[in-house]
């Protein structure tokens, strides 16, 4: 498994605008041939902290994923809303082992 931790933070006042666009992007996201998790949170302690958790089958559908045209469409459209440059970090998995306890 390929996982990646996304770390996101929003200016106060697009947080709604960029949680519409975020849940459509990962409900189009979880959809996709390759991505076993993606899931969406929010920081409790701050309301324009948030975090994306995406797991892929490999590295290959991690790529994949970043050419859909979903995926596209929410980078140029959260661009604007970013309080400072989206960071992330990589991961693998050590437990659960297997896709299946991955599996949203």
């Amino acid at each position: 498994m390929f996982i990646v931790h996304v770390d996101i933070e929003v200016l106060p006042g697009r947080v709604e605008d960029f949680i519409t666009a975020t849940k459509n992007n990962a409900e189009a996201s979880i959809r996709e041939s390759g991505i076993a998790r993606f899931d969406f949170i929010a920081d409790q302690a701050n309301p324009a902290h948030f975090a994306l958790v995406e797991v892929y089958d490999d590295e290959t559908a991690a790529a994949a994923h970043k050419e859909t045209s979903h995926y596209l469409e929410w980078r140029e459209r959260v661009a604007e809303m970013m309080a400072r440059p989206r960071s992330s970090v990589k991961f693998r998995e050590i437990l659960p082992a297997e896709r299946e306890g991955w599996e949203s």
